[in-house]
């Protein structure tokens, strides 16, 4: 094969688009579908998707969630049930209008989202306080018809995401699960996949359609545009009133709930491709790596090769009896050399290789993909890597903190704003509070209010573009 067929033909720095697709193509986690703005997804991506739920299951079940099932077809009646929603969602919306030859009647949506029907269902489920709180997260699919250019994970016309829906019978209740929920993804996106976030509130012009407010976590990525990662809403009761979510409380005194909804989606999974990866390819965290370690046996003829394989089934069963996951890259027709860069376009945290010479010196290589370094440690210390792994991992929360603070500033004259918006970053910007300025802002400089940092609250600055008093100082920044 030549290097046009396995390796990274283009720079992160150059030509970052181009980069992240070879990256997601090579690497084998994703490959396109035949109908356009689909993706599939291979066994490799699919298994960090998988990752991620295990994580997200078990904190969700902590805080008393459990998860169920919607089908994907909605009713046109129920999705127009919350009119403001309903006008968000419509130009996005792909209809079902037969079933073979037959029209359907009531046309059909493939589920946008959920909300409609989960509170239609909600409804009928809720009749009293005793049946409150209600906390159901769905994983599943949705979809949109993208009219901007798609992009594996981060933009595509179907994806995988997980809903929750909770009802509550106060609103200091659903606010609090709000925070919950927002903690939950912030903890888990920075443990799991590295990745620093900045949470705060959308800005009333970006938050979710039929929503009271919306909070967000945002990143920025090393092209300097930012990310939605994930978002968690309280709805108040803007939904329970249309769809009639109601409870008699202690005194039989029928009231309205209080609802919330929040989401992440695979689009994790392209945020972690962008923030981690180099010139030659993926680099996974080790919690999310579906191989932590792949070992390469190193031979030139049989009496060496039953030595090497021996002494590496060895490592590995003491490996997996730690529960770290590891592979034995066995195929005799392909160098090492070849297997090395293998393995590093695909994103295995740490290589060991053992060779003759190594076991005759009791020692292995070990090769760190994250920042390529290589060291030698004796056969005996094989306990020692499991400490090594979560040493990367924290490394490289470490070292994309380090490139998310150099990739932010503060901003407070609108012509520089504009001129180094030009070369992206998160811009924190004094605000006034008015939809006219975000949208001008908007209008002459792409860059959008991505969140308004918690306690950004701001009284002494001048706004950035009409130089009336601050009310916060949010995040600008252009975004995928």
């Amino acid at each position: 094969m030549g290097k046009q067929d396995v390796g990274i033909t283009v720079s992160k720095k150059e030509d970052f688009s181009e980069w992240y697709t070879q990256v997601v193509l090579k690497a084998k986690l994703a490959d396109y579908a035949p109908v356009k703005g689909l993706i599939v997804l291979r066994p490799d991506g699919y298994s960090i998707w998988e990752s991620l739920r295990s994580t997200f299951d078990k904190k969700f079940s902590r805080n008393g969630i459990r998860n169920g099932f919607l089908p994907i077809l909605i009713p046109e009646s129920l999705l127009g049930k919350e009119q403001k929603h309903f006008a968000g969602f419509n130009p996005e919306v792909f209809w079902v209008t037969h079933s073979g030859t037959n029209e359907v009647g009531d046309r059909l949506a493939l589920r946008p989202t959920s909300e409609t029907l989960a509170y239609t269902l909600y409804s009928k489920w809720i009749q009293s306080w005793r049946d409150l709180p209600l906390k159901i997260n769905f994983w599943n699919t949705a979809l949109r018809a993208e009219i901007k250019a798609t992009k594996p994970f981060l933009r595509t016309s179907e994806f995988l995401w997980q809903e929750g829906h909770t009802v509550h019978s106060t609103k200091e209740e659903a606010e609090k699960e709000v925070i919950k929920i927002l903690d939950i993804y912030k903890n888990t996106v920075e443990e799991e996949l590295a990745i620093p976030v900045t949470t705060g509130k959308k800005s009333e012009k970006e938050k979710f359609v039929g929503a009271e407010y919306t909070t967000t976590m945002e990143s920025i990525m090393p092209d300097g545009k930012a990310l939605q990662m994930g978002t968690s809403h309280f709805l108040a009761q803007n939904f329970s009133k249309p769809f009639e979510v109601k409870f008699a409380d202690k005194d039989n005194v029928e009231h309205f709930a209080w609802q919330t909804s929040w989401g992440v989606s695979w689009r994790l999974i392209g945020a972690m491709i962008m923030a981690h990866g180099d010139d030659k390819g993926l680099v996974l965290p080790p919690k999310v790596a579906p191989m932590q370690v792949v070992i390469i046996p190193i031979y030139k003829n049989n009496n060496d090769k039953e030595n090497v394989i021996t002494k590496v089934n060895e490592i590995a069963n003491i490996l997996e009896l730690k529960n770290i996951r590891i592979h034995i890259d066995s195929r005799e027709e392909l160098t090492p050399g070849y297997k090395f860069n293998d393995w590093e376009l695909k994103g295995v945290p740490l290589r060991i290789e053992i060779g003759p010479k190594d076991i005759e010196n009791q020692s292995m290589v070990l090769a760190k993909r994250y920042n390529h370094e290589k060291m030698k440690m004796g056969l005996n210390e094989v306990d020692k890597i499991v400490t090594i792994l979560d040493e990367i991992q924290t490394e490289m929360l470490k070292k994309a903190k380090t490139e998310a603070e150099n990739n932010t500033i503060d901003i407070e004259n609108y012509d520089e704003f504009k001129m180094k918006m030009e070369k992206g970053g998160f811009f924190n910007s004094p605000w006034c509070g008015k939809l006219e300025c975000e949208e001008k802002i908007k209008e002459e400089t792409g860059a959008e209010i991505r969140v308004i940092p918690f306690n950004s609250e701001n009284t002494s600055k001048e706004c950035i573009y009409c130089k009336q008093q601050s009310k916060s100082i949010p995040i600008f920044a252009r975004g995928y």
